[in-house]
C-alpha cells in the first residue's frame, strides 16, 4: 500500500490528496476497462493519447472524497508501483507541476480507504463539470466486463488452462485457417464426467461448460457457472466466500460447444480480425505483450466486441459481448503459433 501524506494536488479546493494507489496509463499499459487500445482508453478521461503516457494517482481529499490524479511523469509512478508489489513502503508525492488533471472519483474499484478521513464518496459534481468516475458494474456484462475477464484468465493462466488438458486437443486435423473455424466444435457438450472435445486454431474447443464445468483451484474468472437444472445461480454473496471478478458470481471452465457451433461463427470472425491486425495495424494498445514463464509471453488483444488471451507457447481463450460470461478456448492447430507470433512481433511491450 501506499502512504497516506497528503499530497497538494490542488483538489477540491487545495484540499491535500491522501494516495491509495495508482496506475499506469501507457499504451502498453493501462486499466482495460476503459477502452480496448490506448487511444480509447486516453478519450475515457478525456486526455490526449501522448506517446510517452500518464500515470492515474487515486486517493481521497479531506473530506474523503474519491479523486483521480493525472500526473505526466510516468516513471515516479512505475517505480511507486514496482515498489508496492514488492512489498515495500513508497512515497508516492507527484511535483505539482507534474499534474494534468483532477478528476473527480474513480475508474476502477477499491477496496481500501485513507485513515482519519470521511469514508469515501463521489465529490459532488459543480456547473459544468463532468460526472464522477465510476467503475463498471459487476453485475453487467459489457466490453468494459469482457476486457476485465480477459486480464483475470491471463492472471490465472495456469488454473484456465489444466482444465483442458494436452488430450483435448490430441488428434486434431485442422487447417488452421480462420476461414474454416466453423468446421470445428462437433463433440459432443462438455459435461462433469467429460473433458472438453478436440480444439484447434479452427476453435474446435469453444466455450466454458454451461452445465457442472470443471473448476479453477482459485479465483475465477467471467464465465458464471449454472446450476444443474441449467438454471442461473442468483448474483449475491457466495457461500464458499471466495473473491470474483467483475462481471462474475460463479464461474466454470472452459467447455466445447455441440454440434450447432453457437460460437463457431464469432470465433471465425476474431481470427479473421487478428489476422487483418497484420496487415494494417491497430491503434497502439490494441495487442499488447507481456511476461510469461519458459520464455513465452503471454499476449492480450482487443477488437469491437471481442478480446483474446493466449500463450505464444500454447492455446488462446476467446471473451464475446454477444456470449456473456463465456470462455471459449481455440487450440493450437498448425497456423495459430504463426499468427500468436506474428502479433507478438508487432505488439507494444511494457518499458
Amino acid at each position: 500500500m501506499t502512504g497516506t501524506e497528503p499530497v497538494d494536488t490542488d483538489v477540491a479546493d487545495d484540499d491535500a490528496l491522501y494516495v491509495l494507489t495508482a496506475v499506469l496509463l501507457t499504451p502498453a499499459q493501462f486499466p482495460s476497462l476503459l477502452g480496448d487500445d490506448y487511444p480509447e482508453a486516453c478519450a475515457a478521461l478525456g486526455l490526449e493519447p501522448y506517446a510517452e503516457g500518464y500515470g492515474l494517482v487515486l486517493g481521497q481529499d479531506g473530506q474523503g472524497a474519491r479523486w483521480t490524479v493525472v500526473v505526466d511523469d510516468v516513471s515516479l509512478v512505475a517505480v511507486a508501483i514496482a515498489s508496492w508489489d514488492c512489498g515495500m513502503e513508497y512515497d508516492l508525492s507527484p511535483d505539482e507541476r507534474s499534474v494534468v488533471v483532477a478528476l473527480p472519483g474513480w475508474p476502477v474499484a477499491l477496496a481500501v480507504a485513507a485513515p482519519h478521513v470521511p469514508a469515501p464518496h463521489d465529490p459532488e459534481p459543480g456547473p459544468g463539470e463532468p460526472p464522477p468516475l465510476t467503475p463498471p458494474d459487476p453485475a453487467e456484462w459489457g466490453p468494459a466486463q469482457r476486457r476485465l475477464g480477459a486480464d483475470a484468465v491471463a492472471l490465472q493462466w495456469a488454473a484456465w488452462r489444466d482444465q483442458l488438458g494436452d488430450d483435448a486437443f490430441a488428434g486434431t486435423a485442422g487447417t488452421g485457417d480462420a476461414a474454416s473455424a466453423g468446421a470445428a466444435g462437433e463433440g459432443e457438450e462438455s459435461r462433469a464426467s467429460e473433458k472438453p472435445g478436440p480444439a484447434d486454431e479452427r476453435a474446435e474447443g469453444e466455450g466454458a461448460s454451461a452445465q457442472e464445468p470443471p473448476q479453477p483451484p482459485s479465483r475465477r474468472t467471467p464465465d458464471e457457472e449454472q446450476t444443474p437444472d441449467d438454471q442461473r445461480a442468483p448474483d449475491g454473496p457466495q457461500a464458499d466466500g471466495e473473491q470474483r471478478t467483475p462481471g462474475e458470481q460463479q464461474a466454470g471452465g472452459p467447455r466445447a460447444t455441440g454440434a450447432d457451433g453457437d460460437a463457431q461463427g464469432p470465433l471465425q470472425r476474431v481470427l479473421a480480425e487478428l489476422h487483418g491486425y497484420l496487415e494494417e495495424p491497430p491503434p497502439p494498445g490494441r495487442v499488447r505483450s507481456g511476461f510469461a514463464p519458459g520464455g513465452a509471453r503471454t499476449l492480450r488483444a482487443d477488437g469491437p466486441g471481442w478480446s483474446v488471451v493466449a500463450r505464444t507457447d500454447d492455446i488462446a481463450f476467446v471473451l464475446l459481448d454477444e456470449m456473456p460470461r463465456e470462455v471459449l478456448p481455440i487450440g493450437r492447430g498448425p497456423q495459430l503459433p504463426s499468427l500468436l507470433a506474428a502479433l507478438d512481433a508487432m505488439a507494444v511491450r511494457p518499458a
